[in-house]
Parts: C-alpha cells; structure tokens; sequence
C-alpha cells in the first residue's frame, strides 16, 4: 500500500462517511476513499467543500467527523478562509491537503499549509514519514474531537502520497468527556436556588454535548428561562412556555427583557465572548459560566463562578443537585415566569407584526420568513442563513423546536457559508427539508456551487433574498438567478408578488422532496430595520 491508500484506511477506520473538496489531490485522483467505501465529492470551490465538512461535524454533535482534502498551493489559499470560520465555529473536522514535493516545501514562494494554517487548527502537521501515518492520523482526529472541537490538519507532500508503506495497522481515536468538579456543582446550585430572577444561556457546548434533555429538565426543575446563543439555538426548544429565544445581532424582545431583569446568568456551553452578533451580558448581577475550555473563563465576561466540563454532565449534575435540595417542593414560579415572556413576547411581535404581513412591493424580506415559519414541518427541517441581513432577519422570527434543526454562528461569517453547510445537512440528512436563506453577496460569493448540488443529487431549497444591494451597497443588477439555478440543472423561480410567497414556497419545498434543488428567487424591499432591543 501507498500513503494516500492507507490515509483512506484510516478515514474509514474512523467512521468518515464523506470525502470533500477538490482535485488534484491523491486521495481523489487514486480515487482511494472511494475503494474503501467512503462517498466522494467534488466541489466548484474549495471553502464550499469546507463549509460542507464543517456542517457534519456540527450536525453529528463531532461524533460523524467528515475529511476535506485539496490540491497543493491555490487549493490550501482557497480553503484557509472556511478552515478559519470552522476553527471560529468550533466545527470538527479533519483537512487532508497536498503539499508541495518535500524538496520544494521551503523553497519560496510558497504556501505552505503547516505554517499558514497553524493560527486557525486544533492541530497542524506535515506527514513526511511513511512509518507515521497511523500515529498521525490519529492525533489529527483526536485533536479535532476532544475537548473544544474543531478542524485539524494534516499536510501531505506530494510525492509522499505516492511512498510505499511497510506497516499499517490502525485503531481509531479515543474520546474522553471530562465531568465537572462536584464542589462547583453544588456552589452553583446554591446561587441558582437562591436567584430571585435567574436566566439560563445556552450555547453550542449543549449541543456537542448532547444536553438538550437535561437542559430541560434543569430549566422545568428550576422553573427559569433559556435564551440560546445562535450557535446554540435549537438547543431548547423555541415553542415552550420558558424560551427566551436566540441571542444575536437581531434579537427576540423577550430575550433581551429577561437579560435585563436577571440577577444570576447562568451560561453553559457557550464562550461568552463578546461580539456584534451575541448577547450583551448586563454588569450588574451575578454570572456562572460553565464551559468545557477553561480558557473561556473570565476571557469577555468575569465570572462569579465557574464549572468546568462537559454541558451535559454539568446540566444532569445540576439537577441532581438541585433536585436533593428541594426536596419534593418547587420554586413555584413557572406560571408567573411563562406568562411574563409570553406577554413580552407577544408585545414585541405586535411592534414588527405590520412587516411580517406586509403586503408592499418589492416584498418585504420579513412576510418570506414569517410565511416560512409557517409552513414548514418544524420537527423535518434543518435551516441556516448567511452573514448580514438574511441572518438577522430570520433569526428572531424562525422558531425552531428540535434539537440540531438550525446551523447558527457567533462570530464573523464568511458570506457564501450558508449554502455549504446547507449541502452538508442534506447530505447527512436526506430526509429532512433542509433550507439556506442567503441574499446578493453570498450568492454573488458560492453560487455556483448550487451545481455540486445538481450534480450529487443534494435537494436543497435555497431562498435568495434579492433587493439588489451587496453589504447596503447600491448595485446594478444584471441577469436571473431563477435562470441560473434552471441553467445549473436544479429549479428556479423569480417571485415579486407578496400574494405568491406562500405558494412559491410550498412549490419549491414539492420540488425538493421531487429531488430537485432548487432556488427560489424573491424580489425584495431594502428592508433596514432590525430587532435588536436596548439592553441599556
């Protein structure tokens, strides 16, 4: 066996299912990951391959790590970008991308992954010794699984791929899941029963975590609301009686009340850090951060106090504790806290109901995610958006109730994302609608890509938000997206009419469960007001 055959080995050793990115690279070209079973796929753009990785790892709580593998030089520069969003994002993955020959790797110019891609891995190294291949691979696994998840890379030389190795016998990463110390458990319990007005925020960390039950019960056992980050969102439930919603740049109004009014914040699995598109963490109460990397801790927000560990055993250690120390009694507060939130939230609703139903055109962008909300099966849909404006309008006004059902982010966003880890979704996912909401930027940035998706039979449904301006930059419009996307082999549509949201929705969702992506392009107004609550 060469390298390249038992880096294939490997990946299948490690429950790879997907290998995605861009020839010429071995691992493609030998058409190696495909002889040991693993689904091979081709992308028009290397950060879409990335974005597509990225998702599986985030959908699969990093238990179903996916492999991106590229060409030396321009691949690993196109591919830097998405490598960072993941890194950013906390997204398993594994990136497996050739080299220049061993006798060039320092001669200049060059890229070279091993330097370049140090600042934005879990881990970064170069194979040069054929005896190493195990150990190397697995390291890379085991840094993008344990602790903070997150991409790691393994550089290839190209003319190491091609050397014969001697020995091979590989055994898969191991995974630890570290508890929290149980004096912090019961120092936290004691400030949460004492609250008078505790909040509960929840991050991504719940998800890897797989915590979505004992956030639950903590938050029904203590009788206090749960606001989410948008990487956390979807990990409580948005149609129960103590969601607060997501926290972003555009915001639900119930959430930021509740923040406002709060005397204990308790964040478990999130990182706190302080961007334009999470929470403002009030300076006047008291805060519990739990997080799984201690490095969070006191980075953006001081704590109180702090637990680290796993969200999951955090959460089921909390209630067990807090479930001792009542003892069969109740905080006896979940009906004055319910009907709170749902007065506030219906409050808020009332201010922004006028552009939800608006009948105006060009549409107004907020009618398409309110008739969205509507119509789609809550409990069969996966949904994400891109960077700027289709992200804040969907975000406080896509309610989701099922765990894994939304890919949100919390830092800067690449445009263009959007549509890449859409096809990862499906691709995991066949059976579910799964949804993009993207506008003129990241079209302009991925779109061509929407033909990976004809070509793999990847039925997505792509909403393309179009008032005709990239960044709030006025621009010309040439041309039809509709037509492109029929161009590309999938189904488009142009709608202008308020009246035609509702119906082109449900035609385009037909079409996908026909197994046809599709693109549905929607004509819209330049729609500049965002939810975003004062939380001075």
């Amino acid at each position: 066996m060469d390298v390249t055959e038992t880096i294939a080995q490997a990946l299948k050793a490690e429950g790879v299912e997907y290998l995605i990115g861009f020839p010429s690279n071995p691992l493609f070209d030998q058409d190696a990951a495909e002889a040991v079973g693993i689904r091979q796929i081709v992308v028009r753009q290397e950060r879409t391959g990335v974005h597509m990785v990225d998702a599986i790892g985030r959908l699969t709580s990093g238990e179903g790590i996916a492999a991106f593998a590229c060409q030396h030089g321009p691949g690993t520069e196109n591919a830097i970008g998405a490598v960072a969003q993941a890194y950013g994002e906390s997204a398993p993955l594994v990136a497996i991308p050739a080299g220049y020959d061993e006798r060039k790797t320092d001669v200049e110019p060059k890229f070279n992954s091993l330097l370049n891609y140090q600042h934005v891995t879990q881990s970064a190294e170069q194979l040069t010794d054929t005896d190493a291949v195990d150990e190397t691979m697995r390291r890379a696994f085991s840094n993008g699984k344990n602790g903070r998840p997150g991409p790691a890379l393994v550089e290839v030389p190209k003319d190491v791929f091609h050397q014969d190795v001697e020995e091979f016998d590989y055994k898969p990463a191991t995974t630890s899941t570290p508890g929290p110390d149980p004096a912090d458990i019961s120092e936290a319990a004691e400030i949460l029963l004492e609250a008078d007005r505790p909040v509960v925020f929840a991050g991504q960390g719940v998800h890897y975590a797989q915590g979505w039950d004992a956030l639950l019960e903590l938050a029904e056992t203590l009788e206090v609301p749960v606001g989410t980050s948008l990487n956390g969102k979807s990990a409580f439930p948005e149609d129960h009686p103590l969601s607060l919603g997501a926290g972003s740049k555009s915001e639900p109004g119930q959430l930021a009340h509740f923040l406002r009014e709060a005397d204990v914040i308790f964040g478990v699995g999130c990182s706190f850090t302080q961007t334009a598109y999470g929470i403002t963490v009030p300076d006047d109460n008291t805060v519990i951060h739990s997080t799984l990397d201690p490095v969070d801790i006191d980075k953006d927000v001081e704590a109180d106090h702090s637990v680290v560990g796993d969200a999951r055993l955090v959460l089921e250690s909390l209630v067990d504790e807090i479930e001792t120390r009542l003892d069969g009694d109740s905080p006896g507060r979940f009906d004055d806290v319910a009907a709170e939130i749902d007065e506030v939230r219906e409050d808020w609703l009332a201010e922004w109901r006028p552009k939800l139903t608006s009948e105006e055109e060009p549409i107004n962008p907020y009618r398409i995610i309110h008739e969205l909300d509507g119509i789609v099966d809550k409990e069969d849909c996966i949904v994400t958006h891109d960077a700027g404006n289709p992200r804040d309008f969907l975000a406080p006004f896509f309610e989701v109730t099922e765990p894994l059902s939304y890919i949100g982010w919390g830092k800067t966003t690449q445009l263009g994302y959007g549509l890449g880890l859409i096809m990862g979704a499906k691709l995991l996912h066949p059976e579910k609608l799964c949804i993009n909401v993207w506008g003129d930027g990241a079209i302009g940035m991925t779109g061509l890509d929407f033909e990976t998706a004809t070509r793999e039979d990847i039925p997505i449904l792509s909403i393309y938000l179009n008032n005709r301006e990239m960044a709030s930059y006025d621009t010309p419009f040439y041309g039809d997206f509709a037509e492109v996307a029929e161009a590309l082999g999938g189904y488009g549509e142009r709608i202008e009419d308020p009246d035609d949201v509702a119906p082109a929705l449900k035609r385009g969702i037909e079409k996908t469960r026909e197994g046809t992506p599709t693109l549905l392009e929607f004509m819209t107004a330049k729609e500049t007001d965002l939810s975003r609550p004062d939380l001075e």
